[in-house]
């Protein structure tokens, strides 16, 4: 009876914890670029970065992103990655899904060699955006 309480104690903290560490981040993105997939199956060109200025909010308690371009974004993050550290870069890898359902994956990089510039890509199967931001 102890270990279970014990565990039931454990599973509230353990909760508490998380519930407390869901936050609400926001970025402004300064420019962004897109790749669309070619009939071949291979990927085109970067487009040049356009500037822009929109607000990305990404709401960890609700699991959600919201990008404020002239046509809001809106995504639900289905499941959280696992951080991938590399020399260059840190990744944060999400599944999400857009209002329409169709899904993809969202990549929260940070350029270690480029002063810790942050990168927001959204890849779908055949089409990649990404943003440049920084905190807001």
């Amino acid at each position: 009876m102890k270990l279970f309480k014990t565990l039931i104690v454990f599973c509230f903290l353990s909760f508490s914890i998380t519930e407390a560490s869901a936050q609400i981040y926001r970025f402004k993105a300064e420019s962004y670029g897109v790749v669309e997939k070619k009939d071949n199956g291979n990927w085109g060109e970067w487009s040049k970065f356009q500037e822009t200025a929109v607000i990305i909010t990404l709401d960890g308690k609700n699991d959600k992103i919201t990008i404020n371009s002239q046509e809001v974004q809106y995504y639900k993050i289905l499941a959280y990655g696992e951080k991938v550290i590399t020399q260059d870069d840190e990744t944060v890898p999400l599944k999400c899904a857009d209002l329409n359902g169709n899904l993809c994956t969202i990549l929260i990089v940070t350029r270690k060699n480029q002063d810790n510039r942050k990168q927001f890509y959204i890849n779908y199967q055949d089409v990649k955006i990404v943003y440049n931001v920084y905190d807001n």
